[in-house]
């Protein structure tokens, strides 16, 4: 952590996560003096991931969560375990109102929630950016690729990414390392696939895991703990690469613990001034002032910051003529798809566990030949094949004693997992609201969500499981099993939506720079900007954008325009 000498600097980015750390590197690289303000405690790569080279028996509860985990975070406990734990919040430490269920995964600390992402890297594609407006829904995307290409290039270059370019119109190539390699029989469902479609393939996951040493970051171990924090360096976090990056230009003030409540506005100069932050720990309040700010504290919470930081001229949260933030609120719909089991390649296995997975891109509305009268838009499939293991196998195995543990050092079937990636439409009603009677430890009213998926994302989960069930079948897997989980929205920990993007001020928050319509010193670069969700993991899409706004922001403040 640098302590602050001054309360003025050039710029202000809240938060440190994925988004966060892209802005402090960008604007940092750039000469500008640059706070970022982290709400979570400090977080030192490799030497605070203390749990990296444990192994599950020096664990007291052998990974196991816990009855006290469960009750004290009934949200975070259903994706943490006992090696990762530290890097997600306590539900009861910090509570939120659920009008509809909905799994609000956060991780309060300096590196947000880099630390524990699932890591794969899509970039979004024309038939993305036009869905809105060719389907006559919420509002038309400010952008287009084209736009965007080049900041997927130099993001990837940056980053690492490991994959295979495939020449899909849905799926834009891009700049990869070699990809993670299928095990046989990932090999083989990926050949059967394309012997029986012609509409689809099978592709390796795009995952910002290093497949070779770049920049003193050693390659992928193939340990499959990554978010415990990789002490290689190996997957891309805040904490391994962009925030050193910032550091090491001098520039960075870095100061955790530090609550926004508010964005402070000058109604004569309609620029945002500063930022009004509490201590987490002593509940002090600061004033920092800045000429640009970079609001990147994830989706919810940026909005939340923008809706309680109310003033003469935005009675109902900075920035929001419109009437749009907190609305629009978007999640990938998951929980559908199916399993299987071949009855193969008894004498093969695999060295290491590979963090990578199988991918099947969009195949549903993509043409003319291939659009679906139940529903819109589409999904993408991802998957993961592997042998059984012992905590696979021993319900069951028959047997006792001796006998039964000889049982369980075979390996079981080879077995391959599929599940959907929806996209889901963006929906006015589905939205964040501020509660004003009821506080959380801080004073900050307490983030209320609503959220229900509807026709068209239901009749798309239909189509997930049939069309798994079906691709298993037509490869020759048997015992297989379809599924639909009622897992509750925000589970993909891919909130977007809450402050879009947009042509029209009437309409969004943002233009085509990721800069608020109404407050120009004011940029959002996190999920909250996305206008549509895509069948994409988003996060590589959140660091293009967000290197395109600051190359924009530091532009434009160079010309005196903001």
């Amino acid at each position: 952590m640098q302590a602050p000498k001054t309360n003025t600097f050039d710029a202000i980015v809240v938060g440190s996560g994925i988004s966060g750390g892209w802005a402090a590197k960008e604007l940092c690289e750039n000469g500008l003096k640059t706070l970022v303000l982290e709400r979570g405690r400090n977080v030192e790569h490799v030497k605070d991931y203390h749990t990296a080279f444990k192994n599950p028996w020096d664990f007291t509860h052998r990974l196991n969560n816990t009855q006290k985990d469960r009750e004290d975070c009934p949200v975070q406990s259903q994706v943490f375990d006992e090696g990762n734990k530290h890097f997600f919040v306590n539900d009861k430490e910090h509570p939120y109102i659920q009008e509809n269920p909905f799994n609000w995964i956060r991780g309060y600390q300096v590196g947000g929630r880099s630390l524990t992402w699932g890591r794969q890297c899509y970039r979004l594609s024309d038939l993305d950016f036009e869905a809105n407006l060719k389907d006559g829904i919420a509002v038309d995307w400010p952008i287009r690729y084209n736009d965007i290409a080049p900041w997927y290039s130099y993001v990837e270059k940056y980053v690492g990414i490991s994959g295979r370019n495939e020449g899909l119109s849905q799926l834009p190539d891009g700049e990869f390392l070699p990809h993670i390699e299928f095990n046989c029989i990932e090999d083989f469902f990926a050949e059967n696939i394309k012997k029986s479609y012609q509409d689809r393939l099978v592709t390796p996951s795009r995952m910002a895991n290093l497949t070779e040493a770049k920049d003193g970051r050693g390659p992928c171990q193939y340990r499959n703990l990554c978010s415990r924090g990789c002490p290689f360096s190996a997957y891309f976090s805040s904490n391994g690469v962009t925030l050193p990056a910032a550091m090491n230009t001098g520039n960075l003030t870095l100061v955790p613990n530090a609550i926004v409540v508010e964005v402070m506005y000058d109604k004569e100069k309609k620029r945002a001034t500063g930022v009004r932050v509490m201590d987490a720990i002593t509940k002090e309040v600061t004033v920092y002032y800045s000429k640009i700010i970079f609001l990147n504290a994830s989706t919810i919470a940026t909005a939340s910051i923008l809706l309680n930081s109310i003033s003469e001229a935005f009675p109902n949260g900075l920035g929001n003529s419109s009437g749009q933030i907190g609305h629009n609120l978007m999640d990938h719909n998951t929980g559908a798809g199916a399993s299987g089991t071949y009855e193969g390649f008894d004498d093969k296995y695999y060295f290491g566990r590979s963090p990578g997975s199988i991918h099947i891109p969009r195949f549903r509305n993509v043409n003319v030949k291939t659009q679906q009268k139940d529903f819109i838009r589409g999904y993408g499939v991802q998957g993961k094949g592997e042998r059984l293991s012992w905590n696979d196998m021993y319900a069951r195995t028959d047997g006792v004693g001796s006998n039964f543990k000889d049982k369980l050092t075979q390996p079981g079937p080879w077995e391959i997992w599929l599940g959907g990636w929806g996209e889901t439409l963006p929906y006015f009603e589905n939205k964040i609201v501020l509660d004003k009677t009821k506080k959380d430890q801080w004073g900050l009213p307490l983030v209320s969500i609503s959220f229900e998926y509807q026709d068209n994302e239901k009749a798309m989960r239909k189509d997930i499981t049939a069309s798994c069930k079906e691709m298993l079948e037509k490869s020759g897997f048997t015992n297989i099993k379809p599924f639909d989980y009622p897992k509750p929205a925000g589970s993909a920990v891919h909130e977007m939506g809450t402050a879009r993007m947009g042509r029209d001020a009437k309409t969004s928050v943002l233009n085509g720079n990721n800069q608020m319509h109404d407050v120009p010193n004011v940029f959002i670069t996190d999920g909250s900007c996305m206008t549509s969700s895509a069948t994409q993991n988003p996060s590589l899409t959140y660091m293009a954008l967000t290197a395109r706004a600051c190359a924009f922001a530091v532009d434009a403040l160079t010309k005196g325009d903001v």
